[in-house]
This record gives structure tokens, C-alpha cells and sequence, in this order.
């Protein structure tokens, strides 16, 4: 089994920050402007989906095998809820190569 920790980029990939502006000065979050891009695409795509981005992730995750178990983070009961419909979403295989491409389109720094 594999425990996807921070599913959704530390909320990065909530839709809920457009810009590092909207992070408060001493986050660590601000630091990583390059993943603007990828967020700007993840709602795109889930805004055509009919999703919202957190939804999307989760199910994203989920897609990739049976033994992937999502751990997002929450505080709020409404949080909780739309994280929980993610794990309803049907992705199809050319949704899945079109996310893998959203992915594949920034570079990654760092071991992992």
C-alpha cells in the first residue's frame, strides 16, 4: 500500500491561492512560484470536468492503483465533503493522459 501524503500540494491544488500573494508573508508556500502553472491548468481542467480542483486531484491519485490511499487534510466538515465526492470521480484513460501531461509539463526539482 502507498499513502499519498498532502494529496493536494498543501493546498496548493485546492483552487482556493491564484497567486503567492495570497499566502501570508512568512509561508513556505511562497516560495514555489513555479507551480502557478500547474495549478492555472489543474483548474482549467477541472472547471471543464465539472469538478472542483481538489476533486480532481483526489481522484487523480486514486486512479493510479488500488493500493494508493489519499490522506488530505482538513478542518472544515465542508472540506471534507467535496474531498469525499473526489472519491466518486470516474477518470477516463484519456483524462488520466491529459492530466499526466499537466504533469509532466513542469520540471520537477529534487529527489522523491
Amino acid at each position: 500500500t502507498i499513502v499519498a501524503y498532502s494529496p493536494l500540494g498543501r493546498g496548493f491544488l485546492t483552487g482556493k491561492y491564484k497567486s503567492i500573494d495570497d499566502f501570508e508573508p512568512d509561508d513556505f508556500r511562497r516560495t514555489f512560484p513555479r507551480f502557478q502553472e500547474i495549478v492555472r491548468k489543474f483548474e482549467e481542467f477541472a472547471n471543464k470536468k465539472g469538478v472542483t480542483p481538489s476533486q480532481l486531484c483526489l481522484a487523480w491519485v486514486l486512479a493510479q492503483g488500488d493500493n494508493i490511499v489519499a490522506i488530505p487534510g482538513t478542518k472544515k466538515i465542508k472540506y471534507l465533503e467535496e474531498n469525499l465526492e473526489g472519491t466518486r470521480i470516474h477518470l477516463t484513460p484519456e483524462e488520466l493522459s491529459e492530466i499526466r501531461q499537466i504533469i509532466n509539463s513542469i520540471e520537477i526539482i529534487g529527489t522523491r
